[in-house]
Formats: structure tokens, C-alpha cells, sequence
């Protein structure tokens, strides 16, 4: 049992859209459903629940640090929250606490963006169902996703097509920044620098640095679809 909470644990590495994937895609896919169907009292008992999804995602975070502390492999060239994805949990979680309206204009396009492509494409290496790497790793980043649908349903929050354009310059400002640090500290984060050493997306993009500009364009059009999917749902109200 000890070997699912080793940062070397001898297991299989993780396989891409093997069962447990799947069904750990399935999962979220069904709690975001449960949201959808049980909205009514959703909204009636919103004030517990958003404190609870704004806890499970500070205990997600905060635990795996404390894992990589302990385990003696934290580093700021690969430990610090500076991913996109692992970023916004932070966002979301202070956007659950405050009721931001503005945190949750810029987390819907780029929190549910980089969760749904880091849940289908995560780059978890050596670290399979049940690690508690894997478990913490879509406890996260699926609860990001919840955590923006849930404030839709409960308090009306809904993305504009300006919010939109603001995201794609605040997520380029914020590369800019993460590309200085990571030439500063030797790291990779958001992969400018290199792709990741597992299999990933980003290996059919091409090389550096025609790759970053394939990310540009599907950042862009990931959030032209999320918008999309608020346009439409409005018309069908009307």
C-alpha cells in the first residue's frame, strides 16, 4: 500500500485513455451531470457546497506539496503550482471563497480550458490509479471545472465575449513572465521551453518553437468554443 504514496513507486506507468482514465474521465464527466440535474438544489444549498469545493481544492494542492516535501523531491524547477492548470486551482479556490465574478470571467475560458486538457492528456509518467499522485491530480483539476459550472448554476455567473479576449492576453502576459522564470531557475514551465518527456499533444505540433504557436491557436479556439456553449445555451432560453 505504501508503494501508491512513493514518488519512485515500482508500478505501471500510466497509460493514456487506458480504463482507469476512462473511467476517471467518466467520473467527472457524471458529477458535472449531477450538477445540471440536482441545479435547483444546488442553488438552494449553494453556500456549503461552494465552501466545500473551495476546501477539497486548497486540501488537493496543499497535500501534494506537502507529498513532495516529505518524499524529499520538491523543487522549484518542477514543484511550484506554475502550470496553467495547476495555477487556476489556486484562482478557483479564491474565487469560491470570494464570490469573484472577475476570477471567474478569466477561469471559465482559461481554468476549464487547461483542466480538460490536462484531465485528458495529463502528464503523469510513472504515477497510475490508485497513486495518490493520480487521485490528487484529478481531484484537482477536475474541480476546476465544477468549480466554474457550479457558479454558473448558483450565483448566474456567465463569461463575456470581451472576458474572452482579456483571458488570451492575461494567459500570453503570464507566459511572457513564466518564460523569463523558467530561463532563470532551469525549468519548464507550460512547456516553453521544451515538450514534456511523456507523450503528450504537443508531440504532432511540431518542434520548438512552431509548437507554442499551435498552443496559441488552439488556446484561442478552445475558448471560442467555450463561448460557443454559452451563446447557444442562451438562445435556447430565449
Amino acid at each position: 500500500m505504501y508503494e501508491y504514496f512513493q514518488h519512485d513507486p515500482k508500478v505501471e506507468n500510466f497509460r493514456l485513455f487506458s480504463a482507469d482514465h476512462i473511467w476517471t474521465l467518466v467520473l467527472i464527466l457524471f458529477l458535472t451531470f449531477l450538477l445540471f440535474i440536482f441545479k435547483k438544489k444546488v442553488k438552494l444549498m449553494r453556500q456549503p457546497v461552494r465552501i466545500a469545493l473551495a476546501v477539497i481544492l486548497f486540501l488537493s494542492m496543499f497535500v501534494h506539496q506537502v507529498w513532495l516535501i516529505a518524499e524529499g523531491a520538491w523543487t522549484p524547477q518542477s514543484s511550484l503550482p506554475l502550470h496553467l492548470s495547476d495555477f487556476t486551482v489556486i484562482l478557483a479556490i479564491i474565487m469560491l471563497i470570494a464570490k469573484s465574478s472577475r476570477l471567474f470571467q478569466f477561469l471559465y475560458y482559461a481554468g476549464i480550458a487547461s483542466s480538460i486538457q490536462a484531465v485528458l492528456t495529463p502528464n503523469l509518467g510513472q504515477y497510475s490509479f490508485p497513486h495518490f499522485q493520480y487521485i490528487v491530480f484529478f481531484l484537482s483539476h477536475g474541480g476546476v471545472i465544477i468549480a466554474c459550472l457550479f457558479m454558473i448554476l448558483a450565483y448566474h455567473f456567465l463569461p463575456t465575449w470581451r472576458s474572452l479576449w482579456a483571458s488570451v492576453l492575461i494567459v500570453n502576459v503570464y507566459a511572457g513572465g513564466i518564460y523569463l522564470l523558467n530561463k532563470r531557475i532551469g525549468s519548464n514551465y507550460l512547456y516553453i521551453m521544451k515538450k514534456p518527456e511523456n507523450a503528450s499533444l504537443l508531440d504532432f505540433l511540431g518542434a520548438w518553437p512552431r509548437y507554442l504557436l499551435w498552443m496559441e491557436v488552439f488556446m484561442i479556439a478552445s475558448f471560442l468554443i467555450l463561448y460557443g456553449c454559452i451563446k447557444l445555451k442562451q438562445l435556447r432560453s430565449d
